[in-house]
């Protein structure tokens, strides 16, 4: 019991983690951080109407390429320009049909203002704080990269690919 409020206390100051954090799926299902320990995190939000929309095939070979080591998660939100009006199932279904894609997918949340999801609101915190560029959401296939202790150690840009060499760099250091 004594461990158990200590860990509290400790979890408490130190502020959550990226392995704390349990996020719905398209599908109702949980997605829990706390089973991609050792594997980097690549956190995505995505859109579907958007021109950054075909990084969907980049994110779904890169997932392929490298799942023993990075797990890549889509976070659908509909913040810039209502390129993402779907609901969950429709968003399923175009990722699946026009992507094939079989990484995890969260269930539709908001990246910015004041409905921030917790999790977006705790990777700005995480951005700012390591002074990563850029520090704010700036549009749709923005791309976090965490490390394999769950630390963050770079933002990409919307307009980077899924695929350029900072990013393979990043994926395999």
């Amino acid at each position: 019991m004594f461990k158990a409020a200590l860990l509290s206390v400790l979890l408490f100051f130190a502020g959550p983690r990226i392995y704390d954090f349990k996020v719905d799926s398209l599908d109702g299902s949980k997605i829990d951080f706390s089973r991609f320990k050792g594997k980097k995190i690549m956190i995505v939000n995505t859109a579907s109407l958007c021109g950054n929309t075909p990084q969907y095939a980049a994110l779904e070979k890169m997932y392929q390429k490298y799942q023993n080591k990075l797990v890549i998660v889509g976070f659908p939100a509909n913040n810039f320009g209502s390129q993402e009006p779907g609901s969950n199932a429709e968003i399923k279904t175009f990722c699946t049909k026009q992507y094939a894609v079989t990484f995890p997918m969260a269930a539709k949340i908001s990246v910015k203002g004041d409905d921030i999801h917790p999790l977006y609101k705790w990777l700005l915190e995480e951005s700012k704080a390591k002074h990563l560029e850029p520090a704010d959401v700036k549009w749709n296939f923005q791309k976090y990269l965490l490390d394999e202790k769950g630390n963050l150690v770079a933002v990409f840009s919307p307009k980077t690919q899924p695929d350029a060499p900072e990013v393979i760099a990043a994926i395999e250091k």
